[in-house]
């Protein structure tokens, strides 16, 4: 196929570029001129950095211990040899949690599916230290979410409250909620979807029906069936902008698998997720040199791909953490207009469709009793309407 596809990628430093093309990197690939140059000119504080911001660095110490070489200063190998060290430490800790939580879900009869973390690197990369987890993710049926909560806190584990909902808006809106263990310094997120409304998706029952066991541990721990991998990874990371590139590695690593494609394309058309496949692919293309097959063709067809995956580029060109706040207003802005645009039609109405259904914000505007909160409904416009003309008046007098 045809990889000429145009996106952006002048802007990328020297720095990248070089990670990028270590990462691209197979055990034959010979040491270019272009690459020895970008090697002789690196800021190699900046390159540490990108490869922390990117949550690569695992791969690339892999990586520059088969290519010692090319002339990598050595305090660069060391640090990232430290950095894989500790890795290693985080990720057998999580696994040695994961085959608990498996145990307690199993033993009490909820199913779960785990999103990431251990086994997620064990299946992508062969091994569990080859890529960076901070948490553990699972999926489990909604109606078992009570229960789940509760034999969670019964561990040790205390819920982050962060979820403010009214007339149960939390079940769309929201997709997962996070526990976090204060003495042993673990998060598990626990999804009831995997990703929020308005995305159409798999229901548990058909997930779990081709799930695979990972060959982690002995004890039974599943986790999503290759198709379904697929189709979360490129989703989750186009929610994200793709702004950590280890997403983008991930499906790197899941493309050297025996995917069925025919398969993944009907999955993908089924819940609308053709464009972003799209979108993945193309980027893996241009920024991994990941060579874009015949079996492919169906998920680029669609000039949402190729547009959406431009759009992306602005994350590439930036180091933007999404999950720590305050974010720069110009990159909130960029934001939410790039969400917007991943929807399809169907997916941009129900979006705007949503802002008729009552938010948090109302209940604390005009407090009512929870019997009357459908009355939310209909004052919900002029509810919204006072918050913001209070806003602006609240705005005028503190630059008086």
């Amino acid at each position: 196929m045809n990889n000429d596809v145009t996106l952006h990628k002048e802007e990328l430093s020297d720095e990248l570029r070089l990670m990028l093309s270590i990462l691209a990197m197979d055990n034959k690939t010979e040491i270019t001129f272009d690459l020895q140059e970008l090697i002789r000119h690196a800021d190699w504080d900046q390159f540490i950095e990108l490869a922390r911001h990117h949550r690569v660095f695992p791969s690339l110490n892999n990586k520059l211990q088969k290519l010692k070489a090319i002339g990598i200063p050595t305090f660069v190998s060391q640090l990232f040899h430290r950095d894989y060290y500790r890795n290693t430490l985080q990720m057998l800790a999580l696994s040695g949690e994961m085959e608990q939580i498996a145990k307690l879900f199993s033993d009490n009869g909820i199913r779960s599916l785990f999103l990431k973390g251990p086994v997620i690197a064990a299946d992508l990369y062969g091994d569990v230290s080859l890529r960076t987890s901070c948490d553990l993710d699972l999926l489990i049926p909604l109606k078992d979410l009570e229960r789940t909560e509760s034999l969670l806190l019964s561990c040790g584990y205390e819920k982050d409250d962060y979820i403010v909902s009214v007339l149960n808006d939390w079940k769309w809106r929201h997709h997962h909620t996070s526990f976090m263990h204060p003495e042993k310094g673990i998060k598990v997120e626990v999804h009831w979807r995997l990703n929020p409304a308005p995305a159409k998706e798999p229901k548990f029952d058909d997930l779990w029906e081709r799930r695979r066991q990972s060959s982690l541990i002995t004890r039974p721990i599943y986790y999503l069936g290759r198709e379904d991998l697929f189709m979360f990874l490129v989703s989750h990371g186009a929610r994200h902008g793709w702004s950590r590139l280890r997403w983008l590695l991930d499906i790197k690593q899941l493309l050297d698998q025996k995917i069925d494609w025919p398969k993944l394309i009907s999955l993908l058309r089924k819940h609308q997720f053709t464009h972003i496949g799209g979108q993945a692919l193309l980027l893996l293309a241009k920024l991994f040199a990941v060579p874009l097959r015949e079996e492919m063709k169906p998920l680029l067809n669609d000039r949402r791909a190729e547009w959406s995956a431009e759009d992306a580029m602005f994350y590439v060109h930036r180091m933007i953490n999404l999950h720590s706040p305050p974010i720069a207003v110009e990159v909130d802005r960029y934001h939410r207009k790039y969400l917007f645009g991943l929807l399809t039609f169907r997916q941009k109405v129900m979006f705007i469709a949503s802002f008729l259904f009552p938010y948090p914000e109302d209940a604390k505007t005009l407090p009512l009793p929870q019997p009357l909160h459908f009355l939310y409904f209909p004052l919900r416009p002029f509810i919204w309407g006072w918050r913001k003309l209070r806003s602006k008046n609240q705005n005028k007098e503190t630059y008086m």
